[in-house]
């Protein structure tokens, strides 16, 4: 008896690294933030920490329980980078007065100043990565609708 050769094409082959989602996703998210790293650094701020300031400079004040909300992370996650802004001096916290459980994030001065040189990241984000405005807003659209439908996964489980 022989042995039957077996050729599995490109199209038919379903566990392809290059056909994976979730590699695309890493490597595009791994390429991007090298970017965003590159560009906040001069600003003292990592990428977690600017999208707090991003969501307080639309938005202040926010409870630590907003902020977590709208950026997805839990409370192991953000209480130490809310630490690091404070000890930056970009913001403060401030215990409610109706309830003293309830914390609010305020910027400090320095902590909006920070927008104006925030203000150039960016369009120096989409320069460095070449690629026109357009794909860019495609690509965003995209994403939101993937985390929404896994979201969804999530909460289905």
């Amino acid at each position: 008896m022989g042995c039957m050769a077996v050729t599995i094409t490109v199209d038919d082959n379903p566990l392809l690294l290059e056909r994976q989602v979730c590699f695309a996703l890493a490597v595009a998210n791994r390429s991007v933030l090298r970017i965003y790293r590159r560009l906040l650094d001069p600003l003292g701020l990592t990428h977690p920490q600017y999208l707090v300031m991003l969501a307080l400079w639309e938005s202040e004040p926010m409870a630590v329980k907003e902020i977590g909300h709208v950026l997805q992370l839990d409370s192991a996650t953000l209480s130490p980078l809310l630490k690091r802004l404070e000890a930056n001096g970009l913001i403060e916290r401030r215990r409610r007065g109706d309830d003293e459980r309830n914390v609010d994030i305020v910027l400090t001065g320095a902590g909006r100043d920070l927008r104006e040189q925030a203000l150039a990241i960016p369009p120096a984000v989409v320069g460095a990565l070449g690629v026109d405005r357009e794909v860019l807003t495609e690509l965003h659209s995209v994403l939101t609708k993937v985390n929404a439908a896994a979201l969804r996964a999530e909460q289905a489980e």
